[in-house]
């Protein structure tokens, strides 16, 4: 049976929220289990307060799922129809289950009508991250000096821009961007964007809400980590500031991991040997 390893000490990773210069309030929400090497960052909207209640439910709803999932399940074998191994399986319908929650909330309290929220999640196992968002929540990788976005926006701007409406330069000086097509609460179930990317040591991710992106631009990220790489809690306080100093119109939220040592899974017998004529 193929047992989660202890990412503690192999992923070291921070997160940092702040409320920004000009909201009254924090709807961003964010939560980590580094034993399984977990990482959630929501970024909720609609109503006063509303936005923080579907943020909250959609982290702990998530982390609380793949934290059951993980302990009860087997997690060897590929999906079929998708391609994805179980891990990242688990994660899609961790968090479909918690558009489910929210949008029940939703309908059945009346101060939390409308309520919606982004996510975007990382997990890694075997040596592999599993990448899945909803909305405009990013994330980022830097691999030795290369700075590369492994999300895209689902939002109205980006379609535009795969549509050739917009080039990626005038998109950065859109002033809609902020319009997302797809989120989790708002309608009754939702399509979940997952991919899997293999990890090497000394990568770095980087989960942040549009509060960040919206203020601070790709090269100025990659150019702070670069020169705060040595202290993740240094980086991730630079990060906030400069979204702050750069107007600090929405809440902030960064979630940084680099991974320090790999970590593939401890498989038993039966799949070693069975690996062995695969």
């Amino acid at each position: 049976m193929g047992k989660y390893v202890s990412l503690r000490n192999r992923v070291q990773a921070v997160g940092l929220t702040d409320t920004g210069r000009v909201r009254e309030h924090n709807e961003d929400s964010i939560a980590a289990d580094g034993d399984l090497g977990l990482f959630v960052l929501a970024d909720g909207m609609g109503g006063y307060n509303a936005g923080e209640v579907a943020s909250g439910i959609a982290v702990k709803t998530i982390v609380n799922l793949v934290r059951e999932s993980f302990l009860a399940q087997e997690l060897d074998g590929i999906d079929k129809a998708t391609g994805l191994h179980r891990p990242s399986i688990i994660l899609r319908d961790a968090i479909a289950r918690a558009n489910k929650i929210i949008h029940q909330t939703s309908k059945s309290q009346s101060q939390c009508e409308g309520m919606g929220t982004t996510v975007v999640a990382a997990l890694f196992h075997d040596n592999r991250i599993s990448v899945a968002h909803v909305g405009d929540s990013r994330m980022y990788r830097l691999r030795r000096d290369a700075f590369e976005q492994l999300t895209m926006d689902h939002s109205l701007l980006q379609e535009l821009v795969d549509r050739g409406f917009y080039s990626q330069e005038e998109a950065l000086r859109a002033t809609n961007k902020n319009y997302v097509t797809r989120a989790l609460g708002v309608e009754p179930t939702v399509e979940v964007e997952v991919r899997e990317q293999p990890v090497e040591s000394g990568d770095w991710l980087v989960l942040c809400s549009d509060g960040l992106t919206d203020m601070v631009e790709d090269e100025d990220i990659h150019l702070t980590i670069s020169t705060f790489g040595g202290n993740l809690d240094t980086v991730a306080r630079q990060l906030v500031q400069l979204a702050n100093d750069s107007g600090g119109r929405d809440n902030i939220s960064v979630m940084l991991a680099q991974v320090v040592e790999l970590f593939p899974a401890r498989r038993g017998i039966l799949n070693r040997i069975l690996n062995w004529f695969g």
